[in-house]
């Protein structure tokens, strides 16, 4: 693949920032109280429903739709609100350095919504080294790993699949890229291997210098 043709699909959360020390905590957070809220359950057992559809479906945004009919909008509006979302960023700025020396289009494909979406690639300056942006909304409300979700994107943006390579801290997610004919790269700081993913790194920091092995 000549590297001037290459496509590459970036995850958000935990790929392009670190969204573990806080950001995550606090959308858990919101989620299980949502949860208790709506589903009139104490706080272990909204823990234990959020955790399952997690597991069981990638997102619990879509084990809330099927199970409890659940307003995916109202859903991801109240969960995902960040009065101070600047403090609670960790990213390198050398990745905006990386991402500019990166050849080939860059689209962000995201689980998360839209406003939140936005409102990180606006603090982080992530919006001026990408493309196109999709968010679980601009998916039709089908999340990472459903084969659907990248479906819409690669329709909407004619894309064939075996220009793409899809860069995700999430092996489910790189699972469904790798059967669709992408290339594949993990972002992972664990020991596990897997042959649906072509390279693994432990920050994207270091995909220039992997750019032979795809």
């Amino acid at each position: 693949m000549p590297t001037a043709g290459r496509v590459w699909l970036f995850d958000l959360d935990n790929t392009l920032h670190n969204a573990s020390p806080h950001i995550f905590p606090h959308i858990n957070r919101s989620m299980r109280q949502y949860i208790e809220r709506h589903l009139q359950v104490d706080t272990q057992e909204a823990n234990r429903i959020r955790q399952h559809y997690w597991q069981r479906y990638g997102a619990t945004l879509l084990g809330l739709m099927r199970h409890h009919n659940t307003d995916p909008a109202h859903f991801l509006q109240e969960t995902h609100q960040f009065p101070d979302l600047a403090s609670m960023l960790v990213f390198p700025q050398q990745t905006l350095n990386m991402l500019q020396r990166l050849p080939g289009r860059k689209i962000i494909f995201s689980n998360a919504p839209g406003h939140y979406m936005h409102a990180v690639l606006k603090a982080t300056g992530l919006w001026r080294r990408f493309d196109a942006a999709y968010s679980v909304e601009k998916t039709g409300y089908h999340p990472k790993p459903m084969p659907a979700g990248y479906r819409t994107l690669l329709q909407a943006e004619r894309l064939d699949p075996r220009r793409c390579i899809m860069v995700e801290d999430s092996l489910a997610n790189l699972v469904t890229a790798k059967k669709l004919g992408m290339k594949t790269v993990w972002v992972s700081a664990g020991l596990r291997q897997s042959p649906y993913a072509d390279v693994k790194i432990r920050s994207v920091l270091e995909l220039p210098e992997r750019i032979g092995r795809l």
